[in-house]
């Protein structure tokens, strides 16, 4: 049990212990689940328009998860699809704040699990304020469109100490893109999907390219964690750039299409790892834990 659930007496123990029970059949993992396939939802809508923009097809642009809300907000019966992938948000962001919160993966409360908790808790803050966008643009009252990456880098560079803090984002940005390239690179993620029932032809090309889009999203974000380290040194929002302003800068470089298409690949083989955790990942405590759990009740 994590130092954190002792010290915050029998009944946060209770309520833990509880949610924890239900990271494993109950309704902890039905949000992972769900979670992660709307997330995966948005990462196939990047993928798809940025490749189609690489390959010279009509419609093809470089977005962020903010356009493909709007892109999705676009098409045939977009209110009743939006609101379908704002529940599988939403789901997502409980998921992250039930891992950095409750811990029911038995992760602990110091050092480096300590850290992946902070990052859960942040990630899943990002994906409140996209699920609450994707709520605005339900309602008709969505912002106008802009660059968010320069638009909260400006705010941030008024600010006293704005360019430190700027730049210790960028830091956490490059630390995560590196991650997700080592990550790729060990092939550590397959701790996480339990592929026994497929053949091990299928279980290594899944393998592969998970490792693909893992990479390609790591090297995507590292691009985006150096533009905001520029923009902190030279104290220019400008230089900032968002997911979709990465993928453009890409299409601008010699044989840009080459490259944003390889990106483009690259994040769609993200959307189907992001798919595989939704149906093969391990949620949920330990066979011992879940014992635990039952003799705490």
């Amino acid at each position: 049990m994590s130092t954190l659930n002792v010290t915050r007496g029998p009944d946060w123990q209770r309520m833990s212990q509880n949610v924890r029970a239900s990271a494993h059949g109950g309704w902890v993992e039905r949000c992972a689940r769900l979670g992660f396939t709307a997330q995966g939802v948005v990462y196939t809508i990047i993928g798809y328009l940025a490749l189609r923009l690489a390959l010279g097809a009509g419609g093809g642009q470089t977005t962020d998860a903010h356009g493909a809300i709007e892109r999705v907000a676009d098409q045939p019966f977009g209110v009743f699809l939006l609101a379908l992938l704002t529940v599988g948000l939403a789901a997502f962001v409980t998921w992250r704040w039930v891992q950095a919160l409750v811990d029911p993966e038995h992760e602990a409360s110091h050092g480096k699990a300590l850290v992946k908790r902070v990052g859960w808790f942040i990630s899943g803050a990002i994906y409140a304020g996209l699920a609450a966008n994707a709520v605005r643009r339900i309602l008709g009252r969505a912002h106008p469109g802009g660059d968010s990456a320069r638009s909260w880098t400006a705010k941030a560079l008024s600010q006293p100490m704005g360019q430190v803090f700027v730049a210790i984002v960028g830091l956490i940005i490059i630390g995560y893109a590196v991650k997700e390239l080592h990550s790729a690179y060990t092939t550590h993620f397959r701790d996480k999907l339990d592929l026994q029932g497929l053949t091990a032809r299928h279980s290594s090309t899944i393998v592969q390219l998970c490792r693909f889009g893992l990479a390609a999203r790591g090297g995507v974000f590292l691009l985006i964690g150096g533009f905001l380290g520029s923009a902190a040194l030279h104290s220019n929002a400008r230089e900032a750039k968002g997911l979709g302003e990465a993928l453009a800068t890409l299409a601008r470089q010699p044989h840009g299409a080459v490259l944003l298409g390889v990106a483009a690949a690259g994040l769609l083989a993200y959307a189907l790892y992001l798919f595989l955790l939704a149906r093969y990942q391990r949620i949920g405590p330990s066979n011992q834990a879940q014992h635990q759990v039952s003799a705490y009740r």
